[in-house]
């Protein structure tokens, strides 16, 4: 596959079920049960089409798939949305909690991912480490925040775009330090849930 097409692939596998359910939500005079019938299926399919065109899928796309059915499953089955809102919450946790694990460990999670792409001092590492653990940390507090005291409507536009535009920003606020390393043409894209 070439390497344009496996990018569109890539974007397709990250995005979609979050754009279908922010399209279902909105087309379904925001209906947030339809919605997440969007987002669980479109979850399936995304995960599928990665699974049938790479022959494999990627860990943080099965990740975010993967809690994407089993929230938005649990949701659907209880009857209450909650269950989903509180997915990016539980998510940004568990990445903040793998961070700052990590660091406890004198380990660099980040490294695992980013390292073919930078060489970089230990010092360094701890840095970025941190700074996405704190990152990941506020995500999860603003998501509590946001879903707690704002309509539907705020929350799912909070949900997409709205995370996956504050993880680029923040990404490209790193990027200063991450120039003086960089190996590659390009950063990597930031992770996603």
């Amino acid at each position: 596959m070439n390497p344009n097409a496996r990018k569109w692939v890539r974007c397709f596998v990250d995005y979609s079920a979050l754009a279908v359910f922010m399209a279902a939500f909105f087309l379904t005079d925001r209906d947030i049960q339809k919605a997440t019938w969007a987002l669980v299926i479109g979850s399936a399919v995304a995960l599928g089409v990665g699974l049938a065109v790479e022959r494999r899928i990627a860990p943080f796309p099965a990740l975010a798939g993967g809690a994407a059915l089993v929230f938005g499953g649990l949701a659907l089955f209880f009857h209450d949305p909650r269950l989903l809102k509180v997915k990016p919450t539980v998510m940004n946790l568990v990445f903040a909690a793998v961070l700052f694990g990590g660091l406890a460990l004198r380990k660099h999670p980040l490294k695992l991912l980013l390292g073919e792409a930078f060489e970089m001092p230990e010092a360094a590492w701890r840095k970025l480490t941190l700074n996405y653990g704190l990152f990941f940390l506020a995500l999860a507090v603003l998501n509590e925040f946001v879903w707690r005291t704002q309509s539907d409507s705020v929350w799912v536009l909070f949900r997409f775009p709205g995370l996956l535009l504050l993880s680029v920003a923040f990404t490209i606020s790193q990027a200063p330090m991450l120039m003086k390393y960089v190996k590659g043409e390009q950063l990597p894209p930031p992770p996603t849930e």
